[in-house]
This record gives C-alpha cells, structure tokens and sequence, in this order.
C-alpha cells in the first residue's frame, strides 16, 4: 500500500485477544528504523511471522507486508518475510500495482453473467473475487473461511478448519462452469500433495490400504476430531473425489486425469473397497454409516449401514474411477469399479417412492443437510432424463422436504435446495430459495451466514456464524440456470447435451453470458430476450460430437453450419477443435404467460421479498425413545 502525505505512520502489529485463547506462548516481537514483526509459535511447532516494513519515496510512505510459515517457507520465516518485503519494496508500488491489475483483468476476462436482477449479480461477482482473492494457484485453497478467519474479533467458528462434510466440496462447485480452473485447482492439488498423510489415516485408523481424507483436517491433513460420526468416516473423501472427476470432465484435461485425478480417487477407492463387506444379501456395506449430521451427535446418529448418503458417495465414487481407468487404458480396472458401483445396491426409498436416510428410516424432520437426495445433486446418479420411476422418486423427494420445511435449515441449505431445483428444471422454486438467501442468510459484507440474520422464521437458528459454502452455491445456482452440461449415466464416458437457459425463472426476461464452459470443455455463450434464446454459440474443446438441446419451444435456429442434425431432442454436430457454432433465433413478440406458482413456501412473496414459510417444520428431536 501507499500513504500519501506527511510523516510515515506508526506501524503498530497487534495480536488478536483471541489467539491467547489458544494458550500459545507469546510472540517474538522485533523493531528496526523501517519495519516491525512477529513471530508466533502454534500447536505442534509450526510457527508464523507477520513482517511490516515501510520506505519513503517522493513524498509518500510506502509499506509492504507478508506473512511466512514455517510448514512451506522453511524455519527461516524471519528471513523469507524480510526478504520478501525488501523484494516489493524494491519493485515499487507502480511496478506491483500493474502486476496486479493485468491478473484481475485477465481473471474477470474468463467468463461474464448477466441476469435483471442487481441483488443476484452483486453476489455472484463477489463469489468470484472470493475465488481469486482466496484460492490462488499455488496457495492454501478456502477452508471454513477462507483468508477471513477472525469473525467480531474472536477465533473463527468450530476450528477455521477444512471441513469436508459439505463445506470444501460445495465451496469448490462454483469455478467449473465460470472456467476458473486454477482456482480449483488450489484445493485439489492440495489434497494431492496430502495424500501421505491420507494413506497414514487409513493404515492407522481404519487398518485398510489406501487412503482416507478425514472428514474435520488439519491444514496438515491431520484429523483435528469432532462429532466422531462424521469427522471420522471415510465416506466423506469419495465426495471430495467428485471434484477431481468433475474438474477433469470439464477441462478434458489428459494428463491431469492420468497423474493426479484418476491416482488420488484410485487410493480413497482403495480404503473403501477394503471396508466394503457383502450383508446378508450379497450387497455391500460398511462396518458402520451414518447420514450427516441426522441427529448430530446423538447415539441414533449411527443409522443401518448402508445410509442413501453413503451408498450415493460410493457409487459416484465407483463410476468415476471407472470413467477415469478407462481414459488410462486400464480395462481390467474400469470393470472392477463399475461391478463394486454395482454391487452397492439400489437407493433405499419408501412407500411412497421417497428417498430414506437408509433401509430402515423415513427422513422424518426438518435438516439443513440433504444427504438423502446427494444422488440427485451433486451427483446426478438419479436424474430427470431417466426413467418414469426415478422421476417419480426425484419429485417426491424434492418435494417432501418441503414438507418438512426449514425450521433446521442453514443458510446453505437454501442455495443448496436453489442449485436442487434448477438441477430437476423447477426455475421458479429455485430462484425463490436463492433471493431468500441473500435476503436471510447473508451478512452486511456479503459472507453466508448459518443462521436466519432477519429472525423472521427462515430457520430455528438464528446464530451469525459464518461459512463460505453458502455463496459457492449461489454461484453454482446461476450457473445451474444458465447452463447445463450433465450426462444422464455417470461412469458410462458420455457427454451431455448442452443445455442453455434450462432453468430459467420468469421474472428474468433478459440475459446473456460469455464463454461459461460445459462439460467437455466447451466454451458457450447465449442471450435471451423475452424469456427466450435468440442467440447462442459454442466452441469446440475437442473433435467429436457435440450435442445442443432443442428447450427452443418450436423455433427454428439459424445455424452457421449446414452439417446439422436432429437426433431426438438434440442439434448433433460433428465438430473439429476449435470450430464455432454459431446460432440466432427469432425475438418472441411478447412475453409468455407466468406460470403457476411453485409448490410451498416458493410462493411466498411480498413485493418482490420472499417470505419465511407459514409452517416452519418438523423439528428433528433429540429423544432416543
């Protein structure tokens, strides 16, 4: 930074109250005529220095600051942080400063949305500078809160941790279609460098080969503990194996899937096969299960193995693996991983056709996390392209959680249930769920906070907490109703349709986006006006087929090429790499009717404000019977 004007200003390096709370030793405090740090022992000797160093030049003061760590920047951190501020000292405030913008500019130049509605693009552009200020390529990836620990001058909530029972997951959805590949990146090849400390938690823990990423870690990839149901299961390392599988799904990147992608999920594979046993009726389950965090840390937590949660994480686990060997040449291996998806048996519903916590118990209250319907999304294992029955399934499910409502809801749960409902093509649920985000559940800085902040019913919680997960999904919600990529039969290696506005609310008439990318790598833009597609094109990631949705309603595109053709309800082209398809369609005259209003509480508004829903819910008891 740079202080214009007269003398410099005293620089005072203060430590937070809160971090005497860790009962850590005092810091080392040093001063010279231009700089002043700390250094700062933590738990188990890795230890941090804050250096801060100024210089006057022309009439202003410039100061520069950094902080070392041990654990990457060798014990030396007086050192490298003196070292480091002299280096930006000496390269001057321009020099940096034009450094920094061409990587901002060059960041925002990867993709652009625009939808009518300022609320939804004011966080959908603050998401993206979360990604770039807080993931960069190289650099620790987001854990609970990302860079921003301190929360009202207190020691981050639960442990500023990386939390893989949702959270790294949900907050790592948001950068494929936005093409923010380094970004992801961060957190993945992050977890591939602790894959040691994964194969030392699953040898030690478990007994089993392979590895295991605890569910509560360490920025170590240690096991800090927790509620032993969730912090400790290896179920939760398949989940984070889906954004290894997704990355390399959309940046058809080969060599990323050979040496990082397809090793890292073979190993979490491994522990898990291990665990595996065949019941009773030939079908395989773990030791033990549970469906997070139904009945949080009550006995009654540990439900009948298999619970929906785990049977879902495993065969999405399986069939990407599978997807992934094949791309290796490993046949023998593919086949192997798809018989284990197999044999993990079908998911357990009721009756009534709904999705059950496991074999033996109905979801039956109000939860902020909806491990029972994962296989719908994030994982696409039950779909509405697919049968009758599963549409059935997928319907009943959605919807009786509307049933039991939100009174335990979090603030991630509503941009969780918004991405649901664009994923099954219910836009107008959708957006509801998104703006009573943003209206409920965010703080004044734009964070996602747990807890409704208006107290008006949106949940029994009202607590100021805050998590990065929450506004990862609300990215994830716009990018789900602009665009779709998604193959109906995960582990079969097809593509998807491409789908463009598929799940598009009324109330939005006008929009465009450049260059969001599909799965495949594809590179898409389109407009809309008048709730309608007049323009689109796609550029090719690689030779093949490609595959546009016909959702035009009866009008005929103008397309750029004559090779095309009508497959069903797909435009099929043929395609070289880098070739573009280009389309126009006809500006409807007027807009179309509004549709029927969405199943309770989406119907709820007043004057453009969502409302919190008349009946809260069931609440989920703590009573063991």
């Amino acid at each position: 930074m740079q202080i214009s004007g007269g003398d410099p200003r005293g620089l005072r390096l203060l430590a937070p109250e809160s971090v005497k709370k860790l009962d850590y030793p005092d810091p080392k405090v040093g001063t010279d005529a231009a700089a002043q740090w700390f250094v700062q022992p933590t738990a188990e000797g890795p230890k941090y220095c804050v250096w801060a160093g100024t210089r006057r030049v022309d009439g202003a003061t410039l100061v520069a600051a950094t902080v070392t760590y041990s654990t990457a920047d060798g014990e030396d951190v007086v050192g490298v942080a003196k070292q480091r501020v002299q280096a930006a000292l000496d390269a001057g405030y321009e020099k940096l400063h034009l450094a920094h913008i061409v990587w901002w500019k060059d960041f925002w130049a990867k993709s652009s949305v625009e939808v009518p509605d300022e609320q939804v693009m004011l966080h959908y552009q603050l998401v993206q500078y979360f990604y770039g200020s807080a993931s960069r390529l190289g650099a620790p990836p987001i854990p609970l809160q990302g860079v921003w620990t301190a929360d009202a001058g207190e020691l981050p909530p639960w442990k500023g941790d990386y939390h893989h029972d949702l959270n790294t997951q949900m907050t790592y959805m948001g950068y494929q279609a936005a093409g923010r590949f380094d970004e992801g990146l961060s957190f993945l090849e992050f977890m591939h460098d602790l894959l040691p400390a994964f194969r030392k938690f699953s040898k030690d823990f478990f007994g089993a080969p392979g590895a295991a990423v605890p569910a509560v870690m360490s920025f170590a990839g240690q096991p800090l503990g927790g509620w032993a149901q969730y912090s400790l299961s290896p179920i939760h390392g398949a989940w984070v194996g889906h954004l290894y599988y997704l990355h390399w799904r959309y940046t058809r990147d080969e060599k990323f899937g050979r040496e990082i992608a397809y090793p890292w999920c073979r190993e979490i594979g491994e522990t898990l096969r291990a665990l595996l046993k065949p019941n009773a009726d030939g079908v395989l389950v773990m030791p033990v299960s549970a469906s997070p965090e139904a009945w949080n840390r009550d006995q009654r937590s540990w439900v009948k193995p298999n619970s929906n949660y785990d049977i879902a994480c495993l065969r999405m686990l399986f069939l990407g693996n599978a997807e992934l060997a094949t791309s290796c040449g490993e046949v023998a291996a593919a086949k192997e991983w798809t018989r284990l998806a197999e044999r993990l048996g079908p998911f357990h519903v009721n009756a009534d056709q709904r999705l059950k916590i496991s074999s033996d118990e109905d979801l039956t209250f109000s939860h902020r996390h909806f491990a029972t319907v994962m296989g719908i999304y994030p994982f696409n294992l039950l779909n509405i392209e697919g049968t009758e029955a599963e549409r059935n399934v997928i319907l009943k499910s959605v919807h009786d959680l509307d049933r039991l409502g939100v009174l335990e809801w979090c603030g991630y749960s509503y941009t969780w249930m918004s991405a649901l409902r664009a994923r099954i093509n219910e836009p107008e649920s959708a957006l509801w769920h998104l703006k009573a985000y943003l209206h409920a559940c965010i703080l004044r800085n734009g964070f996602h906070a747990n807890g409704d902040q208006t107290k008006s019913g949106f949940s029994s919680m009202d607590y100021r907490p805050f998590t990065l997960e929450g506004n990862f999904l609300a990215c994830a919600t716009v990018h789900e109703m602009l665009l779709q990529s998604w193959a109906a039969h995960p582990g079969s290696g097809e593509w998807g349709p491409i789908r463009i506005f598929p799940a598009m609310p009324w109330l939005w008439h006008e929009a465009t986006f450049t260059d969001l990318v599909a799965e495949g790598g594809h590179k898409v833009s389109a407009k809309r006006e008048n709730n309608a597609t007049t323009w689109l094109q796609v550029t090719a990631a690689a030779a093949g087929e490609v595959r546009i949705r016909d959702n035009f309603e009866g009008r005929s595109p103008k397309w750029n090429r004559a090779d095309v053709r009508k497959v069903g309800a797909d435009f099929v082209f043929n395609v070289a790499a880098g070739d573009v398809i280009d389309a126009t369609l006809p500006k409807p005259g007027h807009l179309p009717p509004m549709p029927p209003a969405p199943p309770a509480p989406a119907d709820h508004w007043i004057d453009g404000v969502p409302q919190a829903p008349k009946d809260p819910g069931v609440r989920m008891s703590n009573d063991l019977g």
